[in-house]
């Protein structure tokens, strides 16, 4: 996968992993944006992950990550985005058939049931996992409407 600068977003409950994932970014010299929160206080996840699915679909950022408790929240306003592949994930194999098979552009951790080590695997399958093409990239051409 090209990275560009990668994009990071979370909520209130994602915002312990979120720090976790800066330090992993930041250990492999990955470039990043921070779209917030900043704090584990109280919050909106569609705040957050609206501001990283258009810095996606801008072409700010290039790949992202979102975290949230559930990571569902987090991957339902993302895929709202155009262009936007968000990914739920919670171990490294779905991390690699996503990228293979979806061409998953943002990765989304679910902040209250995956540990940090089960994270960081997952990161580094999807940062070194290729999209396949061939009939994948058909299926994934018929995402967008």
């Amino acid at each position: 996968m090209e990275i560009k600068t990668v994009g990071i977003a979370c909520d209130h409950a994602g915002y312990a992993l979120k720090k976790f994932v800066i330090e992993y970014l930041e250990s492999h010299q990955i470039p990043f944006k921070d779209y917030g929160t900043y704090s584990d206080m109280s919050c909106d996840y569609p705040d957050f992950a609206h501001a990283l699915g258009n810095g996606i679909a801008n072409g700010d950022v290039y790949p992202g990550i979102g975290i949230c408790g559930s990571g569902e929240g987090m991957a339902i306003t993302l895929n709202k985005h155009k262009g936007v592949r968000a990914a739920l994930v919670w171990s490294p194999e779905i991390a690699q058939l996503t990228r293979q098979h979806n061409d998953a552009n943002v990765i989304v951790l679910p902040g209250r049931f995956i540990d940090n080590k089960t994270a960081e695997k997952a990161l580094d399958e999807f940062f070194k996992t290729q999209f396949e093409g061939g009939r994948h990239e058909r299926r994934v051409q018929k995402i967008d409407l």
